[in-house]
Parts: C-alpha cells; sequence; structure tokens
C-alpha cells in the first residue's frame, strides 16, 4: 500500500487516489499512445515472420537489439533461443517481465495483408506453415513498448528490472529450459513475476484476472496395448488389441466422474486412437493419447495413477499375459504445471489496473484448463509472487455481433485469429509497466509491498 500521503481512504474503504497519481496515469496512457504506430510495426513484422518452438533465432535477435538501444545489460542464447535483458536502477525490489515468442504450426487464414506466409518444417520433418495463432506477436510487442516506457522512467521507480524473452512456450520447453541454464543464478532472481496473455474470448482491452489458480497442470501420455492379431472372421484366435483400448476409454471417463471430488477440477480426454489398416484384419497393437489436466498436485497424482490402474485392469480382465501387458508412458519433458497467481498480489494488482482502466474493462475470471509454462518461474521458487493476466484481443464490434447472434468466435491457436492488436499492445504495455511502476515504487512502504 502507498504511503498516506499518496492515498486517502474512505468510510468505505475504496481507494481515492491523488491527483499526481492520475496525472501520471494520463502521461503513461498518452505515451504508449504515442509509440503505439512503432509498436505496431515491430507487430506487423513479427506477426509476417514467425518462427517455430526453439527455433526463434531471428525472433530473438531483433528484440535483443531493441533492448540493448535502450541501455539494458542484455543476454543472448539463455536455454535456446532465450534473451534476458537486465537493468538495475538502485535499491528496491527485483521484477521479471516475461514475453513467449514462438509460433505454431498452421497455415494462417485470416486474410490480414501482413498474413505470415513463412513455411517450414516440423521437428518430425513434415512441412507446414508457421503462424502466430496464439498471439505472442501481440505479447512482445507489448513487451517492448513495456521496456520503453520503463527505461524512460527511470526517475519513477527503483530497483532491478528484468525482462525475458522465452522460446519454445507451446512446447512446454522453454521456461524449464531458461530456468535450467541458470535464469535465477546468473541473473537476478525474481520477487516478482508477471505476464499477460491475448484471450480470445474477450473484448479487446479488457483486462481478466484470476486470484490462485489460473491454468491447468497439463500432461501429455501415451498407451501402448499389445494384443495378438489374426484373421478378422476368427476372432477367438486372437487378443484383440481395439477392443481393450475401447474399454480402457471408457473406463477413463470414470476417473473424472467417480474418483475426484466434483468440486474439483480435472479432465481426461483420449485424443488419438489409432489400430489396424484393413477391414478383416485384427491388429497386434493399438495406441491411445491422452492429455491429462488438473490443477493441485494431488489431483494430478490421482488421475495418473489412475490411469496406470485401468490400464492394467482391462488388460488383465481381456487376459493378456504379463508379458504383453500395455506400456504407459508420461511425458514428463512436456509435462506444464499449473499456473497459480499468488492471490492477494493479484488483487492488489487488479484494484491498480482498475483505478487506471475502470471498472468495466477488468474482470475477475474463472481458472481454465489450458497451460501456461509461465507458472514455472513460480514453481522453481514459491516466495516468487506471480501473476499473469488476459488481455482481451476481439474487436468489440465482432464481440457484441457474435454476443447478439449466438455465433462462436475463433479461438487461440485457430488459422482464423486475429486480434485487435492495436487495443492488446497497448493495454498490455500499460498494465505491465503501471504494474511494476507501482512495485518498485520508492515511495512504496516495504511493509505492505508483497500485496501477501
Amino acid at each position: 500500500m502507498r504511503r498516506l500521503s499518496n492515498i486517502a481512504l474512505t468510510a468505505t474503504g475504496v481507494l481515492l487516489f491523488s491527483q499526481a497519481q492520475i496525472a501520471q496515469a494520463d502521461t503513461l496512457t498518452d505515451a504508449i499512445k504515442a509509440d503505439l504506430p512503432s509498436l505496431m510495426e515491430i507487430y506487423r513484422d513479427l506477426h509476417a515472420n514467425p518462427e517455430l518452438s526453439g527455433e526463434e533465432f531471428k525472433t530473438a535477435a531483433k528484440l535483443a537489439a531493441e533492448a540493448k538501444r535502450l541501455g539494458f545489460d542484455v543476454t543472448e542464447k539463455v536455454g535456446g533461443t532465450g534473451v534476458v535483458a537486465v537493468m538495475k536502477n538502485g535499491e528496491g525490489p527485483t521484477v521479471m517481465i516475461r514475453a513467449d515468442m514462438d509460433g505454431l504450426p498452421l497455415i494462417e487464414k485470416t486474410g490480414l495483408p501482413f498474413a505470415s506466409k513463412v513455411m517450414a518444417k516440423t521437428r518430425e520433418g513434415n512441412d507446414t506453415g508457421v503462424m502466430h495463432a496464439c498471439g505472442h506477436d501481440t505479447h512482445m510487442a507489448g513487451w517492448v513498448g513495456t521496456a520503453r516506457q520503463l527505461s524512460s522512467r527511470k526517475d519513477e521507480w527503483s530497483g532491478t528490472l528484468v525482462m525475458i524473452l522465452q522460446p519454445a512456450e507451446e512446447t512446454g520447453e522453454g521456461a524449464k529450459a531458461m530456468l535450467e541454464d541458470g535464469l535465477y543464478t546468473r541473473f537476478p532472481k525474481p520477487d516478482y513475476v508477471i505476464a499477460f496473455h491475448d484471450a480470445a474470448g474477450a473484448p479487446a482491452g479488457h483486462v481478466g484476472y484470476t486470484p490462485g489458480f489460473a491454468l491447468a497442470n497439463v500432461d501429455s501420455v501415451d498407451i501402448e496395448i499389445p494384443g495378438v492379431g489374426g484373421h478378422g472372421a476368427y476372432p477367438h484366435t486372437t487378443k484383440d488389441p481395439i477392443v481393450i483400448a475401447s474399454r480402457i476409454v471408457g473406463a477413463l471417463q470414470t476417473l473424472v466422474s467417480r474418483e475426484i471430488d466434483p468440486q474439483d477440477s480435472a479432465v481426461v480426454t483420449v485424443g488419438s486412437f489409432q489400430a489396424g489398416f484393413k477391414h478383416n484384419i485384427i491388429p497386434d497393437k493399438a495406441n491411445l493419447l491422452l492429455t491429462v489436466r488438473s490443477y493441485s498436485d494431488d489431483t494430478r497424482a490421482k488421475l495418473l495413477d489412475g490411469i496406470r490402474r485401468i490400464v492394467k485392469g482391462e488388460a488383465v480382465t481381456a487376459g493378456l499375459p504379463d508379458d504383453k501387458m500395455p506400456v504407459v508412458r508420461i511425458r514428463e519433458d512436456e509435462y506444464t504445471p499449473a499456473t497459480y497467481n499468488s492471490p492477494e498480489f493479484t488483487k492488489k494488482m487488479a484494484k491498480l489496473f482498475e483505478a487506471r482502466f475502470g471498472k468495466e474493462r477488468v474482470v475477475q475470471t474463472k481458472p481454465v484448463m489450458g497451460g501456461e509454462d509461465f507458472s514455472r518461474y513460480r514453481r522453481a521458487d514459491e516466495t516468487i509472487k506471480s501473476m499473469i493476466i488476459w488481455v482481451g484481443g476481439v474487436p468489440m464490434d465482432e464481440y457484441q455481433s457474435a454476443q447478439n447472434e449466438g455465433r462462436k468466435l475463433p479461438s487461440l491457436h485457430s488459422p482464423l485469429w486475429a486480434p485487435d492488436a492495436e487495443k492488446v499492445v497497448a493495454t498490455g504495455a500499460e498494465a505491465l509497466t503501471a504494474a511494476a511502476l507501482d512495485i518498485m515504487n520508492p515511495q512504496q512502504d516495504p511493509v505492505n509491498i508483497s500485496g501477501d
């Protein structure tokens, strides 16, 4: 909480902001508005030239050069293509601001004049288009806007600013790779970590926040079910892996419906069922690919243990011998932990955003079952205060017409996703800058700085 010279409290406890703070708000808004044409040039260039996860070489180089120009101490190739930009400005807390850089293997269908025409090969060797279908281009442009504002306002904050560009968010590898490459040992370890993500279900320029769990644990699970193949006309001579796999798919649904507390959140989805090649041949193998979502570590463990138990149980019931038991593989290298926003800190920042943007633009949102490896920055040290916010990207007229007509909008990861980038970038940059200035305010009361 700020000192009483800066904030007064009414009898109802509502914050009354001083004229100086209001003037500062107008100054920041106007400064970002003036910078927006330049930021949009950066956005359009990033949008037209996306790179796949772990291959963000040109993207990282462009933005590292901008950070160097602003006076940051810049280190490249952290955790692969990651960038760490540090600016020390006296005593005070250390604030880390993150943006992700990678695009997705999609052919863009937005029809934008600067639409991506990039083609690349996936790790599996398949030819694909590449597109910023998750809005990481808006995240990076907002990151640049934030870096510009904070580097030009060093008289308004005191502490250490660590701005990072992270690779490979889409594959869940990037945050882990940067941490393993010494993000918290080679560079100042943060007291606070903040970021924003564009949202495909909210009006452009609106801010969503979620105290506590905001995004889910994400696990990928591979199940290989051996069988005894043979002629489809003589099934009694076989052990049909398709039937066994089908029983497994059905039984897996009981994990959420009958084994997890109904007030807890969990998802077990079979996204792929692969078996056989011909009508009259019973194959000797079936494969299932699962995505498993949860929030708490305890629920995650129950789901994964339950999958192993059900798979083994159905195999035994089908009479598979011990040497043909199914193999369950949890892809630990692709695991993304649940994202947890420090509750009191997030609520404190929400009040700040309400004062800046107006209550009609700032909304508390429900947790979602999507995943974000932003979670790892807090998981690496749970004394760190962490917050990721949503910034709506749907053009207002499109959002309103879709609401009136009951029409679904393109989602994130859709080849049709085209946000109102100006509003996303401007709002994201202003929110991150305002949050950092508040946290690192040299007049901040150190007793109440944590917000927790």
